[in-house]
């Protein structure tokens, strides 16, 4: 049986960009995802972008592709004409986020606060129309007050009408664990997908990390930083590390993985192609 994933992508600002990311894009492709994502900037900018890209992504390579979609920073009437575009589009799944505000605007813009009101508005204006997948976070979003306050809010999402989530990147597999049972606790039922990143650069990633609230374990960090020097070697320990990681959590019964691509297809697919009950 193949094992079920999905790989994320963000827009391409050049020429240059757009004609390497349809060759890594056909690359994944080869192992019949369940589909693309694309990825939306902060307040909506990115939204020209995000659109011609998941539209480009989708006629290229023939995968359904699903639009990120945040509502902190946008106006409904805004979104609304978004959804409706999407709609008309024959898009059928979105990934639907609170997002990021950009720099320098404050919070009162736009009435849709939380990803649950995003998640809300989508149904209330279109119905059973898309599948919309959330975000969680499995070591808790870095804003919470608490691990059960996230869970709360993200409780708040479901309730909304959200009908599968993909977790935030972690590197331990007792995280996921913990956060399957807390939620069933809850009576949270939907697919929980794991966000899975591949280990392409230590500086990289001990930023993204901190900014985003993702543990990296002090005894990998080390590890890292040792190898930060040789780019060979750090690309084979990040690919076994990762790796070994995605067959304990389809050992935990994981109902997929989803892979943060950074636009790079080489790192996901050989992690991919590694793990047990992969049709060669």
């Amino acid at each position: 049986m193949q094992v079920p994933c999905s790989f994320e992508f963000f827009p391409p600002k050049t020429e240059a960009g757009i004609s390497k990311l349809k060759q890594e894009q056909s690359l994944l492709a080869s192992v019949q995802p369940e589909f693309f994502s694309v990825t939306y900037g902060a307040g909506g900018s990115t939204r020209d972008t995000t659109l011609a890209a998941v539209l480009s992504t989708r006629a290229h390579t023939g995968v359904a592709t699903a639009p990120h979609l945040s509502c902190i920073g946008d106006e409904p009437e805004d979104i609304l004409q978004l959804l409706n575009t999407y709609r008309d589009q024959g898009i059928g799944r979105l990934i639907a986020l609170r997002g990021d505000l950009p720099s320098g605007m404050g919070l009162g813009r736009g009435t849709l606060k939380y990803a649950a009101d995003l998640v809300g508005f989508i149904r209330q204006h279109t119905a059973d129309h898309f599948h919309i997948c959330v975000a969680a976070y499995p070591e808790v979003h870095p804003e919470a007050r608490s691990g059960q306050d996230d869970l709360q809010h993200f409780k708040a999402k479901v309730a909304a009408g959200a009908d599968s989530a993909i977790t935030q990147y972690f590197y331990c597999a007792d995280a996921y664990s913990d956060f399957m049972d807390r939620c069933q606790t809850l009576g949270i039922n939907i697919p929980i997908v794991p966000g899975i990143m591949p280990i392409l650069n230590y500086q990289k990633l001990m930023r993204f990390s901190t900014a985003c609230g993702a543990d990296i374990p002090r005894w990998l960090s080390k590890r890292l930083e040792d190898l930060a020097d040789d780019e060979a070697s750090l690309l084979a320990f990040g690919k076994d590390v990762v790796g070994e990681l995605c067959q304990q959590l389809l050992d935990l019964d994981a109902p997929g993985l989803h892979f943060y691509t950074l636009n790079q297809a080489e790192p996901c697919l050989s992690i991919y192609q590694s793990l047990k009950g992969v049709l060669a």
